[in-house]
């Protein structure tokens, strides 16, 4: 399992990538694990959005992004390729926000979709 340098399929926004990493300080995060982004069954819109820590697994793509590991299996990649992730701290919301251009239709909270 060697550490790719291909570009990811996804991109994570400054606010974003700097609460990621401001997670992993506070939370001591150990330094093996990486940011786990994916998809998952379930949700009001058919599918939902994993984000997490989590070490890498065989099935794994790793990515780089700005000192950053970044862990995807190798299957969710066709539903989240070209989405960005955005972390929002307004008086409304506070939060990661998932854009995914592969998405044909979301729910009315923004963690679900349908491919």
């Amino acid at each position: 399992m060697a550490t790719e340098t291909k570009t990811a399929p996804i991109a994570l926004t400054e606010k974003a990538l700097a609460e990621v990493k401001n997670i992993m300080q506070e939370k001591n995060v150990p330094a093996e694990y990486g940011l786990r982004i994916g998809v998952q069954g379930g949700g009001c819109s058919g599918m939902s959005y994993l984000l997490g820590f989590d070490k890498a697994k065989d099935s794994d793509e790793i990515y780089t992004l700005e000192g950053l590991n970044l862990i995807m299996d190798k299957k969710h990649a066709m539903y989240v390729l070209g989405m960005e992730v955005d972390f929002q701290d307004g008086l409304n919301a506070r939060g990661f926000v998932f854009n995914n251009p592969q998405a044909k239709s979301t729910c009315g909270c923004g963690s679900s979709f349908s491919a």
